[in-house]
């Protein structure tokens, strides 16, 4: 299995540099061979250069830099790291993507909502690693209603490489929020295709932010994914992987756009972490 992913990452994947870039996403390491592997995670520090991501389950994943700063998005109690990160990002749509008592061992977590002084901004740099936010609205869990500023996209900057986690993303982006977010590489969209955005919102945004590799994170069961798979697989190639860990750098990007669908660590939400009454909604 692990030579067939890296057989077709080799067919596709080679350096393609970007010409314009913005909000910081700038690319400065030199011409690299085309390099992308599927690797077990480790405590010990990523390989100079590349970003190691881990899938953990819903729409937390697991980051690591170079220098061994880890980051852990959207924070919850239902899906703990193995460990406390650096930094903790989290949003409040509903209790899978927050906590109201995270580790005190954290030393930064980032609340990407209004938490009554106005909207979230954040804009952290963590050794080699920076974290920046742009606010976005969602739906009133209890009303209905719009929550003005009541997520954040979190983007990180790391070894060259933007990655974009949307978290709960309600609605499509607007000019201003494409301009602030840059060129990003890789981005983490939420796919479940209900209560965040329609299947066909979520591609619409994939394909107004034009990342170079897409990981499909938020949701339930493998009829969603599947789904989201069918109606995207005629414009983007589609990897499996049995792994939910992958090593990444800015050479090993494909140059055509493509899809890598990654089991999560912790799979079956249900049986790890049963839903309170009326709450849970994604």
């Amino acid at each position: 299995m692990f030579r067939r992913i890296a057989a077709w990452l080799f067919g596709m994947a080679f350096f393609s540099p970007v010409l314009a870039f913005a909000a910081g996403c700038e690319p400065n390491i030199a011409l690299a061979p085309p390099h992308l592997t599927l690797a077990s995670y480790s405590l010990v520090d990523a390989v100079e250069g590349n970003v190691d991501l881990t899938f953990i389950g819903h729409a937390s994943v697991l980051i690591k830099s170079p220098q061994g700063v880890t980051i852990v998005t959207d924070l919850n109690d239902y899906f703990p790291p193995p460990f406390p990160p650096d930094i903790a990002t989290m949003n409040h749509f509903h209790d899978t993507h927050y906590t109201d008592h995270p580790d005190p061992r954290i030393p930064y977590v980032l609340r990407g909502w209004d938490t009554g002084s106005g909207p979230a901004h954040w804009d952290l740099t963590v050794k080699d690693v920076r974290v920046r936010n742009i606010p976005t609205n969602t739906r009133n869990f209890f009303t209905g209603g719009t929550e003005f500023n009541g997520n954040s996209i979190f983007i990180f900057e790391i070894a060259d490489l933007c990655i974009a986690h949307l978290s709960h993303l309600q609605h499509t982006l607007a000019p201003e929020h494409l301009e602030a977010m840059g060129q990003i590489d890789v981005l983490l969209p939420m796919v479940d295709g209900a209560y965040s955005l329609s299947q066909y919102d979520i591609i619409d945004v994939i394909h107004q932010i034009k990342p170079q590799l897409i990981i499909p994170i938020h949701y339930f069961g493998p009829t969603q994914l599947q789904n989201f798979l069918t109606r995207t697989k005629n414009e983007y190639p589609i990897i499996h992987a049995e792994d939910p860990h992958v090593v990444l750098s800015r050479a090993t990007l494909p140059k055509q756009p493509s899809i890598l669908v990654m089991p999560a660590v912790q799979q079956d939400f249900f049986r790890f972490a049963p839903l309170p009454p009326n709450r849970g909604q994604n």
